[in-house]
């Protein structure tokens, strides 16, 4: 179900540091045949999985040996392209598994280490080099959210994020609210729309209009088949970004399915 502005809708599962690449393997099948199953339309709906570094290799192997209708994507990428960077992935290795996503900037590589607005920004620049598509995330804490209001974080943060960033660039961008990660309590659909509405805005005046009515805004936080079709129903929400939900087989289905719910 293409979206009446044109744009795919895509439906993200982070599985952050969770599942080894055996794991990963059974999740891919079984997540591929529940879909197959379902008849769901994948030129309709793009469904991507972002496992761990360590999962890519197989991941890439399976999808590419059986012809799955699956995307995937790394966690993360270096700024830089090779050298003395103990520990990090460049965009180059990504190209070469066949990455066709990298999620940059998630709130936990901001917090837990200390990514600032200057290094997503690098990043941003790193992947699309390599035409690794930057799934950017951005988003407020409570404490940002009483203090400044609904989406001026955000897009603060975009805005540095896409500092530089050539016209027309293919970009996705994701909105997090901290504040509702992992809570349980989602935003709105109508404060997310606020936001992604906001969010397209700053595409348009980074890199231009025709970039922004493409450009994917996705919203992650506390996610779940039970109310993905109120967020999908906004103009400006294109997909999701799903965290926890997304490693429950039958729970990210059902999301990924979500046409089915949007009449309810």
């Amino acid at each position: 179900m293409t979206k009446a502005n044109g744009r795919v809708p895509f439906i993200a599962g982070n599985w952050k540091m969770n599942l080894d690449h055996l794991q990963s393997i059974a999740f891919v099948q079984k997540l591929a045949w529940s879909l197959k199953d379902a008849r769901l339309d994948f030129d309709g709906v793009e469904v991507a999985v972002f496992p761990p570094f360590t999962d890519l290799r197989s991941v890439q192997t399976l999808v590419a040996a059986d012809k799955l209708p699956v995307k995937y994507g790394a966690q993360d990428v270096s700024a830089h392209d090779a050298g003395a960077f103990t520990g990090e992935i460049s965009g180059a290795f990504l190209k070469a598994l066949d990455c066709e996503y990298v999620i940059i900037g998630h709130s936990e590589r901001r917090t837990l280490h200390m990514e600032d607005d200057a290094l997503v920004a690098a990043k941003v620049k790193a992947a699309l080099k390599y035409d690794v598509t930057p799934v950017i995330c951005v988003g407020e804490t409570a404490e940002d959210l009483a203090e400044h209001g609904p989406s001026a974080v955000p897009v603060a943060q975009l805005t540095a994020a896409l500092e530089g960033v050539g016209a027309g660039a293919d970009i996705v961008v994701a909105y997090e609210p901290v504040w509702a990660i992992g809570s349980g309590q989602a935003a709105t659909p109508e404060q997310a729309e606020q936001v992604a509405a906001a969010l397209r805005a700053v595409v348009a005046e980074s890199i231009g209009a025709d970039a922004a009515a493409a450009t994917r805004i996705l919203y992650g936080g506390s996610v779940k088949s039970g109310n993905i079709a109120g967020f999908m129903r906004q103009p400006n929400v294109d997909g999701a970004l799903v965290g926890g939900a997304s490693l429950d087989v039958a729970e990210f289905s059902s999301i990924s399915r979500f046409q089915s719910h949007v009449g309810t």
